[in-house]
């Protein structure tokens, strides 16, 4: 391409060079110019579309890239929503989200269908359809109100539940409209298509998991397991197509399929984020805004009327909805503001009925004209409809979401659970650093004061190899780290005795964790369990985690949790309870707790305040855990709470377990913790005795588990 050929450009702009430099310009600018005056920028976005696409100033077409790029941004809004659905709170509120769903999809069909027949004079049939447009939404802010912080919020998991069941429920009516306008609808089309979601359904719940579990054990390639995320969301798709509904309900199911395999904390979530964020989510929505003509509300009167009756119903449908599961569930004035506002947006599955109904012609005038099952006006009332819904989304959305995130923050503060967190990763090996840092990224809190250290100790500093090896094995770590946009403090220490090294630096560095990888293929090895035993353990201030993994954190499937009993009277029981609830809540794995009854009291209170899915199971002596620990299945692993000895939860049997775990789980994933057994000047380090009432523990565990 030459100087002069860009002087005398045509329009709209075909050199693709230059289109995606547009494209990536606007993408840039839009949410730096926007932000200044406090107008959310996937708002810009759309606009921006509008003014440089075909029916703005026609800078650019809407063609094939951009239609191709526009969709794998709205899939990847979907499976991004069904990728962070926490379960275990789905689960425990899906009575809540199916309520929900019954309103928003009842009440603007019910508008819809009562606009469309008694107002615009539409048929049943017609008017059915039309009604259908309004019952689903798209989550276009989703992405956004993650990255404040508030996807576990209530109302956004009431929502996110509500929204795959109502898109689905839409557009079942639209297949059985179009399946009704062609004369198909019968036994045989109920059965095909019911037969055909099932399969769908069972082929990418169960099989998507299983190939997602054996692709990320096998190919540790952090490309290709991007790549294969990728692959996994167009095929579940193409999925749902052959399966007679939309592509969306595809990528919303791939994201639920592979929601406990990539973990919120992890490398490939960040991953997963950023690209859809920087590049596919803008992209959808600069092709949303491409549709938008304003030039047809200019034409007629009657694409006004058409378009004010379907923002009634829609907008005043969802709003209605999310006010009375306000109601209903008492949530607060933001919440039930939030709600509405996810809601409100209407774009991917509407656009998608609209254009089919427009593209079905149900006869032809004498003249010659076609009649079709949505006319031209309600396609252009449509088009009216994405940019105002997604306007009123974009501003209600972030408004209300920000003062949740807000009151979130002063509660954080008030409950002082933003208090200092260090977790010291002690390195030797570099085969352990990768998976030892994730394990890291799992346990640690959410609040600020959150540091990761990565030691080397070097006790020859006049071996050169020593020294280069350290380089390298702190700098795989501080890599790792930063992949998932994390901070790892590298430290090298030099000193003759590794156990006494590494506890001075947790005394200059006041480490809260000491986390230890055990090699692989190795496990206990005599001289470690005396270094443990001996040296690290006598670090009374801090927990100290022992860890082995023979297999990648997020192909674990479920974990066995073994906890003493009188566990619940040490110092640092509600710490080291912690880290395990993290791993729960990060992973999505299910967690099975073997506890006494005492201390399984403890859990069901702490399991109602801070929901993870989660199994518990008397246990009454520590002997039981070796029969325990010996039915664990290949993709399971073991987390045994310990305790130093002196400790009230101690017994002499835990000395066995190094040897156990080396004869009976060589294969498996296991995670020792040792709770500290002294408090250090901290409120919530203290002993929690089995007979502290409920306000007590219960002011504990909000603190902790928020």
């Amino acid at each position: 391409m030459s100087l002069l050929s860009i002087g005398h450009l045509s329009l709209p702009i075909e050199d693709p060079l230059l289109k995606f430099l547009l494209e990536l310009i606007i993408i840039l600018c839009a949410p730096l110019l926007l932000n200044k005056i406090k107008v959310p920028h996937l708002l810009g976005l759309i606009i921006a579309g509008a003014l440089i696409g075909p029916n703005g100033f026609n800078v650019l077409s809407r063609d094939s890239s951009v239609v191709v790029t526009g969709t794998t941004g709205l899939l990847y809004i979907m499976f991004l929503a069904g990728l962070e659905i926490d379960m275990g709170d789905f689960k425990k509120n899906k009575w809540k989200s199916i309520t929900f769903a019954v309103y928003t999809f009842a009440v603007p069909f019910v508008l819809g269908y009562l606009g469309g027949y008694y107002i615009l004079g539409f048929n049943v049939l017609t008017s059915v359809l039309f009604a259908s447009l309004f019952s689903s939404h798209t989550l276009i802010v989703y992405p956004y109100i993650s990255k404040m912080g508030i996807s576990k919020n209530l109302s956004v998991n009431i929502t996110l539940g509500g929204t795959m069941i109502t898109d689905v429920l839409s557009l079942l009516v639209l297949a059985v409209v179009v399946g009704m306008t062609q004369g198909e609808v019968g036994a045989g089309f109920w059965a095909q298509l019911s037969i055909s979601m099932v399969v769908f359904v069972v082929v990418v719940l169960v099989v998507f998991p299983l190939m997602g579990r054996w692709f990320f054990k096998e190919v540790q390639d952090k490309i290709s397991q991007y790549i294969f995320v990728l692959v996994m969301i167009y095929l579940a798709a193409l999925l749902a197509e052959i399966a007679g509904v939309e592509a969306i309900i595809g990528a919303f199911f791939a994201g639920l399929a592979l929601n406990r395999l990539i973990p919120r904390t992890s490398t490939l979530m960040n991953r997963v984020e950023f690209v859809g964020n920087a590049i596919f989510i803008p992209f959808f929505l600069i092709s949303v805004g491409m549709l938008i003509d304003f030039k047809v509300f200019f034409k007629g009167w009657e694409t006004l009327g058409v378009a004010a009756v379907m923002l009634v119903a829609s907008i005043g449908g969802k709003y209605l909805a999310a006010m009375a599961t306000k109601k209903t569930f008492r949530l607060s004035r933001d919440e039930g503001r939030l709600i509405f506002g996810m809601s409100a947006a209407s774009a991917a599955a509407t656009l998608a009925s609209v254009m089919v109904g427009y593209n079905i012609i149900l006869y032809e005038t004498a003249a010659g004209e076609p009649v079709r099952l949505l006319n031209e006006h309600v396609l252009n009332g449509s088009i009216l409809l994405i940019l105002i819904s997604c306007s009123i989304s974009s501003f209600v959305s972030m408004s209300s979401g920000q003062r949740i995130a807000e009151a979130d923050n002063e509660n954080t503060v008030s409950g002082n659970t933003q208090e200092r967190e260090h977790i010291l990763m002690a390195m030797n090996h570099e085969e352990t650093i990768e998976r030892m840092v994730n394990l890291a990224l799992l346990i640690r809190g959410k609040g600020g004061a959150s540091r990761l250290f990565a030691l080397n100790v070097i006790n020859d500093e006049k071996n050169e190899s020593s020294v280069k090896n350290a380089e390298k094995i702190l700098h795989h770590a501080v890599d790792t780290g930063a992949a998932a946009d994390v901070e790892v403090t590298p430290l090298t220490r030099y000193d003759s005795d590794v156990t006494a090294g590494i506890g001075n630096v947790i005394k200059e560095q006041k480490i809260t964790d000491l986390l230890i990888a055990l090699e692989g293929e190795k496990g206990f090895a005599p001289s470690f369990a005396y270094n443990l035993y001996n040296g690290y353990l006598q670090n009374d201030h801090v927990n100290v985690l022992v860890y082995r993994a023979r297999q990648p954190l997020s192909t674990i499937r479920k974990y066995t949790v073994v906890i003493p009993p009188n566990a619940e009277k040490e110092p640092g029981f509600f710490h080291a309870l912690l880290r395990v609830w993290n791993i729960g809540r990060n992973t999505g794995a299910q967690m099975i707790f073997y506890s006494s009854e005492a201390t399984t009291r403890i859990l069901n209170r702490i399991l109602a305040k801070a929901g993870i899915e989660a199994e518990m199971r008397t246990m009454g002596h520590w002997r039981e855990v070796e029969k325990i620990a010996g039915e664990l299945a290949e993709d399971e692993g073991l987390i045994a709470m310990m305790a130093k000895r002196g400790m009230v939860s101690y017994t002499p049997d835990m000395r066995l377990m190094p040897d156990f775990l080396n004869l009976r789980l060589p294969n498996h994933n296991y995670l020792l913790i040792f709770p500290f057994s002294e408090e250090e000047g901290m409120v919530e380090k203290r002993a929690v005795s089995n007979h502290r009432d409920f306000m007590e523990i219960g002011n504990v565990i909000s603190r902790l588990f928020r």
